[in-house]
């Protein structure tokens, strides 16, 4: 990879990390579903009049749209909004990638190889301890919307991949059409219409900025930035740099929020990530029940389907053209 490739795959994970702190902010200015629910309305406009037609079946659109945008980034909006750090959210939503396998095997028939089942023990491990970590200092009911939301997310993960869009802008941009409604009537119905009114007539520039950033930069401009790279070196050489997200996460919510970082927490990450790292990044086989897919995908990212959609292309290539 040139230095100035590996210097945007850097750049990217960085982003991605940093959304995190960004969406903390953002829950001060907006309640947890309307944030959410106008994240994924910026994200779709204007570009969904640019991007073209759907390229996969609705049904696969529609699918990663409920699983993706309304029950995974609800759960961790709501989450995050009821105290789950935004640095440790971070972390615990790359266990993703052990649900994916997962889901990957019930429904696909991808057997898991032994390094990848050791990789899934050794994420759990994680899990566990950062959920001991988390419960000598916060909310564990935050905590386990966030691991809810990873689950729901390894579900979207499987869904791409059986979609296998040959264009995941195009996927992505149509994808963010479907959660808008779902999520402005359950924030309605959860939230209040009173306290939905009274965060939008309060609108003031920082909450404008960080709408556009978890959209735009982080969606739109972070998932582009990746789908490009993606075109230009292979799936196993770019998918590692997924795994700086939860670093950057976890330093800048440190940096700009104040949040502490405990030994726990630190021992949590390097299970978190070693975990992921084997489950993701090891060869797979094929079950007798997998139609052409092999492995679990790559090791994903951070807050957006997107890093997971660029990298699901058709499934027995190495290098995706988007």
């Amino acid at each position: 990879m040139r230095p100035a490739h590996l210097l945007l795959a850097v750049l990217v994970a960085a982003v991605w990390g940093v959304n995190f702190t960004v969406i903390e902010v953002g829950l001060d200015h907006f309640p947890p579903l309307l944030f959410s629910a106008l994240r994924f309305l910026a994200a779709a406009l204007p570009a969904v009049f640019l991007v073209g037609r759907p390229t996969v079946a609705w049904k696969w659109i529609v699918g990663v749209g409920l699983s993706l945008g309304v029950a995974k980034f609800g759960l961790v909006f709501v989450g995050m909004g009821a105290g789950m750090p935004a640095g440790l959210t971070s972390l615990v939503l790359q266990i993703q990638a052990v649900f994916t396998a997962l889901i990957a095997f019930a429904v696909l028939g991808e057997r898991p190889t032994r390094v990848r089942v050791l990789g899934m023990a050794v994420a759990f491990s994680g899990i566990v301890v950062a959920a001991v970590d988390e419960g000598t200092s916060g909310p564990l009911g935050a905590f386990a919307l966030v691991v809810a939301g990873a689950a729901c997310w390894g579900v979207a993960n499987v869904l791409t991949r059986k979609a296998a869009p040959p264009d995941a802008l195009n996927f992505m941009v149509w994808v963010s059409t479907v959660p808008v409604l779902p999520l402005l009537g359950l924030s309605l119905l959860t939230e209040g219409p009173a306290r939905d009114l009274d965060a939008l007539r309060s609108l003031d520039l920082a909450g404008v900025v960080t709408v556009l950033f978890v959209a735009w930069v982080s969606t739109v401009l972070g998932f582009g930035a990746w789908g490009w790279l993606l075109r230009r070196h292979p799936a196993s050489t770019v998918a590692p740099f997924t795994l700086l997200v939860p670093v950057f996460g976890m330093s800048t919510a440190a940096l700009f929020l104040g949040e502490p970082v405990s030994g726990l927490r630190w021992c949590a990450a390097a299970l978190l990530v070693g975990g992921v790292a084997l489950t993701s990044l090891s060869p797979g086989r094929r079950g007798a029940g997998t139609t052409g897919t092999t492995g679990t995908g790559t090791a994903i990212p951070e807050d957006d389907v997107v890093q997971h959609t660029a990298a699901a292309g058709p499934p027995t290539r190495t290098t995706l053209t988007r």
